[in-house]
């Protein structure tokens, strides 16, 4: 049976919220934002205003200006867009219980069992859109196809309110012109890849044999070459209904670049505390550890190692951390901007771990059952309520750290 995906992406989100409680601002060009004292100033997210004056999702704040001198800049405001994201999934819980999150703004819906009561894909997504705009006061762009990579494609080619359908008799019309980075999965490093070898559009993409994807590319390339010819075979989730968790990361850009290993170590103790404790609230264990560093000319580094045994420690994370960081890592002509961990090779934490007597063991079993009581009294009083000391001296971590949502990193 063919089945009928939504792509729904709420237009310029962050901004169209912003304008609902500030009428007074439509028409100008209005860019969220975040601190520029926090090293954190880049366009969220823009309106149709500023986009015509060519700013850019993601570029410097000083950029936006140069290109629009007028452009209103407002900081964001997240418990705003958590409440319209929640309104908007409940509206989309009335046409179907698969509903699948990708982030605030955007959702997948498989709408197959619900096109004998309510018409076919595009009057369902023309219906969702008209109920989004009058309830919420806000507009979308929906993808309409017969699976989610493509539905999340048609919902990037039209905006804003706007419906695309690419149905599965005319994608290659479709499709396969357009650049490679369109479709999901293929960021700036991909299409730098590929374009090494003359693959610039879909088409060239979908051509290729597919082993030499996988040589280029190891199993995403395999991946990618099945989503450029149609082969998406993923569901929907269900509403509540979760992927499983692949990896925990933790990762910040600091407030002033990191000029010897006493600041990166400051910074690395306080984000293996925050991995572990998400180890803790997700019942897991890490068997190894990634560590993702970008410079102050903004090049970045990935690197990783695996753990002697598996663990929750942010003791024993932040000391395999800063062991993979002195490896690889010369001061030389240059500082640390950002620093990330993350947690990978996971297993379940109920899990029985071989026990040992070795001495090293029995200190790593200490010091994870003291991240346990913090994580426990943490979660009783509130988070941040205890901590290690030296947290409370990091002057260069930003002091308004945003909750973390945790987005599985499995497959579409």
């Amino acid at each position: 049976m063919k089945r009928t995906i939504l792509h729904i992406d709420m237009n310029s989100f962050y901004a169209s919220v912003e304008l609902i409680d500030h009428p007074e601002w439509r028409g100008r060009p209005l860019a969220v934002g975040g601190s520029q004292e926090d090293r954190h100033g880049i366009v969220l997210a823009k309106s149709e205003e500023a986009k015509k004056c060519g700013v850019k999702t993601g570029e410097a704040l000083w950029e936006a200006r140069q290109k629009c001198p007028d452009i209103l800049i407002v900081p964001p405001n997240y418990e705003k867009y958590i409440y319209y994201s929640r309104r908007s999934r409940e509206i989309y819980n009335q046409y179907t219980s698969q509903v699948e999150s990708f982030g605030l703004d955007e959702c997948w819906l498989d709408v197959t069992g619900s096109t004998h009561l309510l018409g076919d894909g595009i009057d369902i997504a023309d219906r969702l859109r008209r109920h989004v705009k009058q309830d919420l006061n806000l507009t979308a762009s929906v993808g309409v196809s017969f699976n989610k990579v493509f539905a999340k494609l048609g919902s990037d080619l039209k905006k804003p309110d706007a419906t695309t359908v690419i149905a599965p008799d005319e994608f290659r019309e479709i499709v396969w012109p357009l650049p490679v980075d369109m479709m999901i999965g293929i960021g700036r490093a991909t299409r730098r890849r590929l374009q090494r070898f003359n693959i610039y559009t879909l088409g060239q993409l979908a051509a290729c044999d597919p082993e030499f994807l996988r040589n280029l590319l190891g199993i995403n390339g395999i991946y990618l070459w099945h989503f450029a010819n149609g082969r998406d075979y993923a569901p929907v989730l269900e509403v509540g209904e979760a992927l499983p968790i692949k990896s925990v990361g933790n990762g910040v850009t600091c407030r002033a670049d990191l000029h010897n290993e006493r600041e990166v170590q400051g910074i690395m103790q306080e984000l293996a505390q925050e991995v572990s404790r998400r180890l803790f609230e997700y019942e897991l264990c890490a068997r190894g550890i990634q560590v993702t560093i970008k410079t102050n000319d903004l090049y970045t580094r990935q690197h990783q190692s695996p753990l002697p045994f598996p663990t929750q420690s942010s003791r024993r994370l932040c000391h395999v951390a800063m062991e993979l960081f002195r490896a690889n890592f010369s001061w030389y002509c240059q500082q640390v901007r950002a620093l990330t961990i993350r947690a990978i090779a996971l297993i379940s934490a109920r899990v029985p771990r071989q026990q040992s007597y070795l001495q090293e063991y029995r200190r790593h079993d200490h010091f994870e059952r003291l991240d346990r009581a913090i994580y426990e009294l943490n979660c009783r009083y509130g988070k941040h309520t205890v901590c290690y000391a030296g947290q409370t001296l990091n002057t260069k971590m930003p002091r308004i750290r945003s909750e973390v949502v945790t987005l599985p990193t499995g497959r579409l």
